[in-house]
């Protein structure tokens, strides 16, 4: 039976699946559901500095065989009331990664440091939200912003910290090997596709933001083509994310030079149960082609590197 426990930028995951960042997040309780449920790892909602109520709905499309056209506008209650949710989850033995999101590098360090104390595992920034006015993409579309959100954090905690990128920019690898010159000992890619969706009976837009983010399978290919070419650029690991929902999905992202993947559209439609077939079915795809572990498959679709 192949070996699935992988190492990511010094983080030790049970197996490569973790719990996207902003899915089933909001409660110590629902961190806790994945990983019981047969997660690597879960990872936070998005946390800023103050409470925000998101956008007003209708915040989401679901599409049957694309996947969700999602405006949220990062809801979260804020750092001074999540760390106890980190804590509930914390308490049931998951592994803990905290998310979060700031408007420049001083507010990214001072929420990454207050998280830290909770005990996260890691820390993930969320340099890629495509619509959220003044965090997000807008702040992590400069590699030199990037470098210097990225450098603060680091500066500011011990643990390992993930830069997310996003894939709505001409370079998204060059992002990633910005964030690795600045410290980040793993890379994210991706965030959500910048999408619209227009209601033609209505004449407006589906969502009540307008623009939203694309999640689900039909980012795969993005998600594929935006971890193929940073881990070209980068010697940290890479978190594949974007349209997987089966074990195959998730090997493709392997091959392409994932050492994990994040899990989001999949849970919202079929629960966290989607977890225990995923790992059931890496291992036994694995085996059928003779990698003894996940770590063996990393980056096999790539010639050598020299």
């Amino acid at each position: 039976m192949a070996d699935l426990a992988v190492r990511v930028g010094g983080l030790a995951l049970r197996n490569p699946f973790l719990l996207a960042s902003g899915i089933w997040g909001e409660s110590g309780e629902s961190l806790a559901g994945a990983w019981d449920a047969g997660a690597g790892g879960v990872i936070t909602k998005s946390i800023g500095s103050r409470p925000r109520p998101g956008y007003p709905n209708p915040t989401i499309e679901e599409y049957s065989d694309w996947g969700l056209l999602n405006a949220m506008g990062l809801p979260n209650p804020g750092i001074e009331e999540y760390p106890r949710e980190v804590e509930a989850a914390r308490a049931r033995g998951a592994t803990v990664i905290g998310s979060v999101f700031g408007a420049d590098a001083e507010e990214f360090a001072t929420l990454a440091h207050r998280l830290e104390a909770t005990g996260v595992a890691a820390l993930e920034l969320n340099l890629s939200c495509p619509h959220a006015e003044g965090y997000g993409t807008e702040v992590g579309s400069d590699p030199a912003e990037v470098a210097e959100i990225v450098r603060a954090v680091v500066r500011s905690v011990r643990v390992p910290v993930i830069a997310k990128v996003t894939p709505n920019t001409p370079d998204p690898a060059a992002l990633a090997a910005a964030a690795e010159s600045a410290g980040a000992a793993a890379i994210s890619a991706i965030n959500t596709v910048r999408g619209l969706a227009i209601d033609t009976t209505l004449h407006r837009p589906v969502l009540a933001h307008g623009l939203g983010g694309l999640s689900g399978p039909a980012i795969k290919p993005v998600g594929l083509a935006c971890v193929w070419q940073i881990y070209d650029r980068v010697s940290v690991p890479v978190i594949g994310v974007g349209g997987i929902s089966t074990a195959e999905d998730a090997l493709e992202y392997l091959m392409a030079g994932a050492c994990a993947v994040e899990v989001g559209t999949a849970v919202t439609r079929g629960g966290v149960a989607v977890f225990g077939r995923l790992v059931e079915g890496l291992s036994r795809r694995l085996d059928e082609l003779g990698y003894a572990s996940a770590a063996a498959a990393v980056g096999v679709a790539h010639p050598p590197r020299r």
